[in-house]
């Protein structure tokens, strides 16, 4: 049994790297992302208007907090992402990693990601990390800077979607190893 939890902003990389984690290893993938962004679809408003709306109700990220621990608990053999999710269930996964990358190549990602103008992405980007931090730390008192929780920190920066993967993969093999034995072999 294994858990594994991505967190990062948006853009840097944390899905990308969570996605080929559950493929290579065989876990379940959990996104509580998808959880906001269908709660926002569900309302027919952007993510960026939602996260306006969890400003002032906190009730939205406390429920898909709830969704997130309880999907967490009632799995084994899962790599959850969200930008939260490793404070949410900090105390029961293996290991949590949070990937980063700087602004300007975050948002020309995002841009590419969803076919927006960079002005476009840029503003939004900055409107939902905004968002994030002041909810996050009200409704938890959780600065999502600091990242003094993670086993992992890795900056994608400069290097490619192959060698940030070696590197976590590294990583897992070895912890995985010390605590339940390897899974890749």
């Amino acid at each position: 049994m294994v858990k594994i939890v991505f967190s990062g902003p948006p853009g840097s990389g944390k899905t990308t790297q969570a996605k080929r984690v559950a493929e290579y290893y065989g876990l379940k993938y959990f996104s509580a992302g998808s959880l906001f962004r269908e709660y926002a679809r569900r309302r027919g408003i952007s993510l960026e208007e939602l996260s306006r709306i969890a400003l002032e109700d906190p009730s939205i990220d406390l429920e898909i907090d709830r969704m997130t621990l309880e999907t967490v608990r009632g799995s084994n053999d899962i790599v959850i992402d969200g930008h939260l999710a490793a404070w949410i269930v900090s105390d029961i996964v293996d290991l949590k990693i949070y990937v980063t990358a700087p602004l300007t190549l975050r948002i020309l990602r995002v841009a590419g990601r969803d076919n927006t103008p960079l002005g476009k992405a840029l503003a939004e980007t900055l409107i939902r990390e905004y968002s994030q931090r002041r909810r996050f730390m009200e409704y938890y008192g959780i600065d999502i800077y600091d990242t003094s929780i993670f086993d992992l920190t890795i900056n994608t920066k400069l290097i490619g979607v192959e060698e940030a993967f070696n590197i976590i993969k590294s990583t897992i093999d070895k912890i995985l190893k010390e605590k339940h034995g390897s899974m890749s072999e």
